[in-house]
């Protein structure tokens, strides 16, 4: 077998064994432009659509992303739009509730102040009332000692009521001009 392999080698020229045979060249290259025309005219826009479906969904990722910052932004102003509000309304309740508790504190103040003068004027009354009633029973009791007193400096009794009420009205008459005429000096 070695012998026929010999023969066959030596019948025919030297020939590279790199270089294949032309036929084997041929076989070759028709398989691989069927391979090449299906890869391109298949797989290819496959490959195509498929990245082109990646590409639309990671654009249509990033607008939503986008959109979606938007909205949280335009929602933060809003917050804070929402936020200084309520504490421009916390500030003029504040305010409001101050001006109203300075009006009540006033309110009272006046009602004391209206109190205490009716209380210090039933208090006058009361003292005027409570002066003359000892005013009426100083005299009463001035008056008696002065009936006394006077029938003893006089020697006579002063049983008789209208004299002894003329003498006791003229005695206090002429003690209060003297007190009056002290408070006028």
């Amino acid at each position: 077998m070695l012998n026929a392999l010999a023969l066959a080698a030596g019948e025919g020229e030297a020939k590279n064994p790199l270089i294949p045979e032309v036929y084997d060249i041929i076989w070759s290259i028709v398989p691989f432009v069927i391979i090449l025309f299906l890869f391109w005219k298949i797989v290819l826009p496959a490959m195509r659509k498929t990245l082109d479906a990646r590409a639309e969904l990671i654009e249509g990722g990033i607008k939503k992303a986008e959109n979606a910052q938007a909205e949280a932004d335009a929602a933060l102003e809003e917050y804070k739009k929402q936020l200084a509000e309520a504490r421009a309304e916390a500030a003029r309740i504040r305010e409001q509730a101050r001006i109203d508790g300075t009006a009540i504190i006033t309110e009272l103040k006046e009602q004391a102040t209206v109190e205490a003068a009716r209380v210090t004027a039933s208090a006058k009354a009361q003292i005027e009332a409570e002066r003359q009633g000892a005013i009426i029973s100083l005299r009463a009791e001035v008056g008696s000692l002065a009936i006394d007193l006077a029938s003893g400096v006089i020697g006579e009794s002063l049983s008789d009521d209208k004299k002894a009420s003329a003498v006791v009205d003229r005695f206090l008459a002429e003690l209060e001009a003297s007190e009056k005429a002290k408070a006028d000096k």
